[in-house]
């Protein structure tokens, strides 16, 4: 069953429209679960990306 076919079927069977359908992901159930990596996030990576400055102003950050 393709896509459209899938979206068609279910469009007819609860009422809604076919785009609605389409916008909520349904797809269709295979044999096997497919399983995804999960997603991680290297934060020491992001960290030294970033521009910080290791020292703060003296002044409390106002400008004199």
């Amino acid at each position: 069953m393709t896509q459209a076919e899938l979206n068609r079927a279910l469009s007819h069977a609860t009422g809604e429209s076919i785009r609605e359908i389409a916008r909520r992901g349904f797809v269709p159930l295979t044999q096997v679960p497919c399983e995804r990596e999960p997603l991680i996030a290297d934060w020491d990576e992001i960290q030294s990306a970033r521009r910080v400055p290791i020292f703060s102003r003296r002044n409390g950050g106002r400008r004199t």
